[in-house]
């Protein structure tokens, strides 16, 4: 018995209803029906928000694209609000802060009391040096949980390496020098 090959537009026996093109085809179907490019209306609504926040565009849009949501909150170190060895944020920085559409927190390293001082809405101990990884990442949960602040809405905005590593154990939205976030105040 010979065997018979199939000619010019046989499918040779494969399933083109199967698995693999249902995939393509709701791919397809996917790409038609999200457009490449943001609405100008939506961008437009950004960049107010992030100027409403005292960011650029594009910082803004990367955290809110990394995230999947808006910053709620900005949470600043001592050191970023150059209260160092005192009590008074420096005039500059409390006139930027101060207009800020967000939550505004510090977290005041010692000896600075954990005090709210104006224009911040919130303020709470900074963990110390010595703190061990967990209970670090439970004082700035406590935190956060008190203030009823979903982690990944907030911004941390610090001067140190330390401090930087607060936003890797909050799992917050992202991590700002205090240089950066007040530009020329700074």
């Amino acid at each position: 018995m010979t065997q018979h090959r199939p000619g010019i537009g046989h499918n040779s026996g494969q399933d083109f209803n199967g698995y693999s093109a249902r995939l393509h085809q709701w791919r397809r179907a996917r790409k038609a029906l999200i457009p490449n490019t943001i609405p100008v209306e939506v961008v437009r609504m950004r960049v107010r928000r992030a100027a409403a926040i005292g960011l650029d565009y594009g910082t803004y849009a990367s955290i809110r694209a990394g995230t999947g949501r808006d910053i709620a909150a900005l949470l600043f170190s001592s050191n970023a609000l150059g209260m160092i060895r005192r009590a008074e944020m420096e005039a500059a920085r409390a006139a930027k802060i101060a207009v800020v559409e967000a939550r505004r927190g510090g977290l005041m390293h010692a000896p600075l009391p954990a005090d709210p001082v104006a224009p911040l809405d919130f303020a709470a101990p900074a963990p110390r040096f010595t703190a061990s990884w967990t209970d670090l990442r439970a004082e700035l949960r406590a935190l956060l949980e008190r203030e009823k602040l979903p982690a990944d809405a907030v911004l941390l905005i610090g001067e140190t390496d330390f401090e930087q590593s607060w936003c890797a154990a909050l799992r917050a939205g992202g991590y700002l020098s205090g240089a950066r976030y007040f530009g020329a105040a700074a």
